[in-house]
């Protein structure tokens, strides 16, 4: 085993929950490594503003990851981002994650954040329009649509938090819901029904986008009577919710039907000293603070593990 290559930890996924928990274990002395495919701070960095963190008033999520990262660098995390996971042994007392590269890297214990990724439509011209007037992110794409009137699919806090935002670039923001009401938290439901630039289609889907080199505009169903409508609109953001980033886990350890890891209260999957955490656990609500709670919890269950393993071992060569 290369000595310099095994950690006691490594952190698969660095969007809040694999950042928290770098933080916490490297602060208590466990050498760990963060192994992340895109970059650092997940889905939490394509949030245009966070009001509602603890003690901050108002940040960016890239500002926030930006902090988190600093925070684990500086108690000495190691972090690459922006690689590629070929392999992963996560059976016996050492856990292996080889890289694309070849580069492999072993560790006593591992925690899975590996996040999601934004949930599609499904419809007719989706994936051939993507990027091309269709988004899932408006903090990436929001000042393209400047004075141009745009659509908001969703009815979650996200969707209704990023229309109002957008309205700093758009003419005008129609949301899209397949329900009669809204599943955000009312104070969110309030901002958007109290906003000028914003209006409603409710009970109704995106059933079909129109375009060649570029969105033109998209078909609209009515749920309740089938009817279908055509509308000319510049672009389309989707906020329906994420899917988790898990089918590399299938058949290596016990996700539910969503294909979500299943943890216990100290965040242990169903194997030995694999710990999970964030929005790819089953769990009802997901929220940045939530996300920071299963890092940390995890965390704390892994340097607890790390102790229990150096102290039977010490008994063993005693």
């Amino acid at each position: 085993m290369d000595t310099n290559n095994h950690y006691e930890a490594i952190v698969i996924g660095a969007g809040p929950a694999g950042l928290t928990a770098g933080i916490y274990l490297s602060r208590a002395r466990v050498r760990t490594l963060i192994l992340s495919e895109g970059t650092v701070g997940g889905q939490m960095i394509l949030t245009h503003e966070i009001a509602n963190y603890p003690g901050v008033e108002n940040i960016s999520g890239y500002q926030l990851s930006m902090i988190m990262r600093n925070q684990a660098k500086k108690f000495g995390c190691d972090i690459k981002s922006n690689i590629q996971v070929e392999t992963m042994m996560l059976e016996g007392e050492v856990k292996a994650v080889t890289l694309a590269d070849g580069t492999k890297y072993t560790a006593d214990a591992v925690i899975l954040s590996p996040g999601g990724r934004s949930r599609k439509l499904g419809v007719p011209g989706e994936e051939a329009l993507k990027g091309k007037g269709i988004s899932y992110c408006a903090t990436c794409d929001g000042d393209f649509f400047t004075d141009k009137e745009i659509i908001v699919v969703g009815g979650g806090n996200s969707a209704l938090e990023e229309a109002v935002s957008l309205t700093k670039y758009a003419s005008k923001v129609t949301i899209v819901h397949q329900f009669d009401h809204f599943q955000a938290f009312e104070y969110a439901v309030e901002e958007a029904r109290s906003h000028p630039k914003v209006s409603f289609i409710m009970e109704s889907a995106i059933s079909a986008f129109h375009g060649n080199e570029k969105l033109a505009g998209v078909e609209i169903m009515d749920l309740k009577t089938g009817n279908k409508l055509n509308y000319a609109i510049d672009g389309v953001f989707i906020f329906i919710g994420y899917v988790p980033n898990t089918e590399f886990l299938e058949g290596k350890l016990e996700l539910n039907k969503w294909k979500e890891i299943i943890v216990n209260t100290d965040m242990q999957t169903s194997l030995e000293g694999v710990y999970a955490a964030g929005d790819s656990t089953a769990k009802r609500y997901r929220q940045v603070t939530t996300a920071v709670a299963d890092g940390t919890i995890a965390a704390l269950a892994i340097s607890k593990y790390i102790h229990e393993l150096h102290k039977n071992k010490s008994l063993q060569n005693a």
